[in-house]
């Protein structure tokens, strides 16, 4: 079955190439033309995913409409904030008979809706194919080194998640299916927010033990506002929920990660960004949770703190103080 790719960030890059290594013929979309040219003349995202050619059943594309026609499967890995606007052109491509699965770990901003609403309110009225979400713990560049992954393939339409999950399924990446799209989703774009926290707290030095508290006090934060949006409480104990947090709250490869030592050493924001090729979704999404567990009611003091730092320039040794010194209260 051809399968196309839109997105040739890092984990576009990678998930393509790991398509072409279990035998399906895929196409990729790249955006940006200087990264489209270097992959059609070296075979390789230098750019973005430097070090892994891509199979010779991968070829590239900066038409989004003919790739996004080639494939029966559209994976689709675009940043949270450009989502929308990829959506509305994808439409005339788009047929019924397609699957239709959503690689991006975040909301929408406008409408704070998560990314298959946002297919659905975008696509449904001029065609219907099948939608998926695709989530859980892994770091791109190790799917491209094909280090044992396994994955969660979610949708309300068994039989589509089925088909993902036997078409991507290998020796290397394990894929399991469940009805919880909202769990998957509203876990796989929280856990971003916590991650920056972790990033802050490592550099810090506060050691294994803050560490830890972070890593199960954010997933009770995540749990919370999930299952107030519909999501199952035991999607969050799962490869989507406390797998990808503890993975992105702990692992090197992590940008949000990342984006929380440079927070804790004085950087601003901006400047931050700036000197960033890749983007870290916990920025953006930090906006969102806020807005979110302030319309339900949900409270969230980790992420309410981490939005203080990044929007408000809160010193992050002001925010653990505040974060240590709450109320005292049962667990």
């Amino acid at each position: 079955m051809n399968s196309a790719v839109i997105g040739g960030g890092s984990w576009g890059s990678a998930f393509a190439r790991y398509l072409g290594t279990i035998g399906l013929p895929t196409r990729l979309w790249i955006r940006e033309e200087d990264v489209l040219e270097e992959a059609l003349r070296s075979r390789e995202n230098k750019t973005f995913l430097p070090g892994f050619p891509f199979p010779q059943n991968v070829d590239f594309s900066a038409d989004l409409l003919e790739t996004a026609a080639f494939g029966r499967l559209v994976f689709v890995a675009v940043p949270s904030q450009f989502c929308r606007v990829v959506y509305r052109k994808l439409v005339p491509a788009l047929r019924k008979d397609q699957i239709i699965v959503s690689l991006t770990k975040g909301f929408d901003q406008k409408t704070l809706g998560r990314m298959s609403q946002s297919m659905e309110e975008i696509f449904y009225p001029h065609v219907r194919p099948r939608l998926a979400v695709l989530s859980g713990p892994s770091f791109a560049r190790e799917v491209a080194r094909q280090q044992p992954t396994a994955l969660v393939v979610a949708s309300r339409d068994m039989r589509a998640a089925r088909t993902v999950q036997g078409l991507i399924s290998s020796l290397t990446l394990r894929a399991y299916t469940c009805r919880d799209v909202t769990g998957v989703e509203v876990a796989g774009a929280l856990k971003n927010v916590v991650a920056i926290a972790a990033g802050i707290s490592d550099t810090l030095e506060f050691g294994l033990n803050s560490r830890a508290a972070l890593i199960t006090r954010g997933l009770v934060e995540i749990t919370r506002l999930g299952v107030s949006l519909g999501g199952r409480k035991e999607t969050f104990s799962g490869l989507a929920g406390i797998g990808d947090l503890v993975l992105t709250c702990t692992g090197e490869l992590s940008r949000n990660h990342r984006v929380g030592e440079q927070l804790a050493r004085g950087r601003k924001i901006d400047e931050i960004l700036s000197g960033m090729k890749m983007v870290a979704e916990g920025v953006h999404t930090t906006q969102s949770a806020r807005r979110l567990a302030r319309t339900r009611g949900i409270e969230m003091p980790i992420s309410e703190q981490i939005y203080q730092v990044l929007y408000r320039g809160k010193a992050p040794s002001e925010a653990v103080t505040d974060l240590m010194s709450r109320k005292l209260k049962n667990e």
